[in-house]
């Protein structure tokens, strides 16, 4: 299959669109509760929180634009308004939306507008899309409670969900099924490493 770069990753080039599932988490069926969370490439976010007690799904998508049904080629060519965003479920019994928070910050720059690291386009922009208000209210307390512990002004956007389309099967579990691919290598498995070593308490069991 040929292959594209787009930003600083390689992917397999779709010769058709896949249909993706719209997710507007108005109903739950159990305790869970939902997080959706952009800071940067989604297959760095869903191999980071894929670790952690508590959560039960961890789906790679597109959010925040005003374009339905995007796929991953109309995301990065520009245009779209989506953010790369992964949407987590969690029960807060276990693990609080502040936890998740907490390990969000520690693991990509928010700071960087439209950029982490190698990976610059506006899909890359730090963002929270809060489900409740009491997730937006606790967005916005944490970043004024550590930006003392940033250099440059916190460019994180706190914004409502609307609609999360679920990313190309392809994009899903990356990481695990590529573990060998150079991106792979060269950025996830560097930051998931320093991930577990700083928050230990709060991974899965093995």
């Amino acid at each position: 299959m040929p292959s594209a770069w787009y930003g600083a990753r390689l992917f397999p080039k779709t010769t058709s669109k896949i249909p993706l599932k719209i997710f507007m988490d108005q109903n739950q069926q159990n305790s869970a509760e939902v997080a959706v969370l952009g800071g940067g490439c989604f297959w760095c976010t869903e191999a980071i929180f894929q670790n952690l007690k508590g959560v039960s799904s961890v789906l790679p998508g597109y959010t925040g634009g005003l374009a339905e049904n995007p796929t991953y080629e109309m995301v990065c060519a520009g245009g779209t308004g989506h953010i790369e965003a992964a949407k987590i479920e969690f029960d807060p019994k276990t693990i609080s939306f502040e936890n998740l928070l907490e390990v969000f910050f520690a693991t990509h720059d928010p700071t960087t507008k439209d950029r982490q690291g190698n990976d610059v386009g506006q899909q890359y922009r730090s963002a929270i899309f809060f489900t409740s208000d009491e997730q937006k209210t606790a967005s916005e307390k944490y970043i004024q409670s550590v930006q003392k512990e940033y250099s440059a002004p916190i460019v994180t956007e706190v914004r409502q969900l609307d609609k999360f389309y679920v990313a190309e099967n392809y994009h899903q579990d990356y990481f695990k099924n590529n573990p060998n691919n150079p991106y792979c290598q060269a950025v996830i498995n560097p930051k998931l490493e320093k991930f577990k070593k700083k928050f230990p308490q709060l991974l899965k069991i093995a």
